[in-house]
């Protein structure tokens, strides 16, 4: 840079009030916030991970998935019992989605992979069953959540992306189970009009 240029520069610094003192107190200070906003993000990360209410979707993950006790119950519990008793399970994860991450976008993603588990588990003949096997919610849950709270970009951005699309998915998933328990219920009268 030429003499009359850095000249210039100072003189239009000086006019604006903006001094090489004052240009590295504003980088200071900004990247003071920055530490003490990367250090807040950090400690709300900590707690999330330490609350139990984290560490039993992780366990619910692994029993209801890994251990296919939600297929299991599913199978032993007559017609669409077993996945609602098992969709109780889903509390601890719409709690930390909603109440301890706070993400709106999350929490519809939680309700409709629920959703989609509870639908497929009602189909009829066993094939909710065999299908329900396959489906493993409480895992794509559990995934979501522990991106969302390890800061994974990926993650967040997929949910972020299809947040709208979720939620009209939930309101077709409501309506397609509604209609799903009618025709279980109809099956179910009509075996026992049999004996």
């Amino acid at each position: 840079m030429s003499e009359l240029q850095s000249n210039r520069r100072h003189q239009a610094q000086k006019e604006l009030g903006l001094t090489d003192e004052h240009e590295r107190a504003e980088i200071e200070r900004a990247a003071q916030q920055e530490l003490r906003r990367k250090r807040e993000k950090e400690e709300r990360r900590r707690e999330i991970e330490e609350s139990s209410s984290y560490r039993s979707v992780k366990t619910i993950a692994k029993w209801m998935d890994s251990y296919l006790f939600d297929p299991i119950i599913g199978f032993l519990l007559p017609a669409g019992t077993g996945d609602a008793l098992t969709s109780i399970f889903v509390f601890p994860y719409i709690y930390v989605a909603a109440f301890q991450v706070k993400s709106l976008p999350l929490t519809l993603a939680v309700i409709f992979n629920v959703l989609k588990d509870v639908f497929l588990g009602m189909l009829p003949f066993w094939i909710g069953d065999i299908v329900d096997v396959f489906n493993r919610s409480y895992k794509q849950n559990a995934r979501l959540i522990v991106g969302f709270v390890e800061d994974d970009k990926d993650v967040i951005e997929e949910v972020n992306r299809k947040a709208f699309w979720t939620g009209v998915m939930i309101i077709i998933f409501c309506v397609l189970i509604y209609f799903l328990a009618s025709l279980v219920a109809k099956i179910v009268s009509w075996f026992v009009g049999l004996f």
